[in-house]
C-alpha cells in the first residue's frame, strides 16, 4: 500500500506561485508513475501533469507547459508541482496520484483516472484576480 500526502495549497493573488508536494509513504514509489490531476468546483477531475519513476520525462496536460514543472525526488519519495503566473482558472484541488503501469500506457490512454491506483485527499489552491 502507498499513502499520499499532499501540501502546500493556498490562497495566492493571480501571478503567484506555489510549490505543490506530495509525500508517499507505506512503499516506495520509485516504480510508480506520479502525477498531479486538479479538479475545480462543478468539473470533472483533469491531468495537470505526471513524471516517469526515473523522473528523466515528464508530461503536461492542454496549457499547463510552460507554467508548472513536476519533479520527483525518489530518495526522499517526494513529487512536487510548481506553479507560475498562476491563473483564477488553476483554482481548484490539486490531487497526487501514482501508477504502476507505464508512461506510454497512461498516456495512451489519455491518463484515465482509474488506471492510477493511489491517490491523496487533495490540497486546496485558490487564486484570486
Amino acid at each position: 500500500q502507498v499513502q499520499l500526502v499532499e501540501s502546500g495549497g493556498g490562497l495566492v493573488q493571480a501571478g503567484d506561485s506555489l510549490r505543490l508536494s506530495c509525500a508517499a509513504s507505506g512503499r516506495t514509489t520509485s516504480f510508480y508513475v506520479m502525477a498531479w490531476f486538479r479538479q475545480a468546483p462543478g468539473k470533472e477531475r483533469e491531468f495537470v501533469a505526471a513524471v516517469t519513476p526515473g523522473g528523466s520525462t515528464t508530461f503536461y496536460g492542454e496549457n499547463m507547459m510552460g507554467r508548472f514543472t513536476i519533479s520527483r525526488d525518489n530518495a526522499k519519495n517526494m513529487m512536487y508541482l510548481q506553479m507560475n503566473s498562476l491563473k483564477p482558472e488553476d483554482t481548484a484541488v490539486y490531487y497526487c496520484a501514482a501508477s504502476p503501469r507505464s508512461a506510454g500506457q497512461l498516456a495512451g490512454r489519455n491518463w484515465t483516472l482509474t488506471l492510477f491506483t493511489y491517490w491523496g485527499q487533495g490540497t486546496p489552491v485558490t487564486v484570486s484576480s
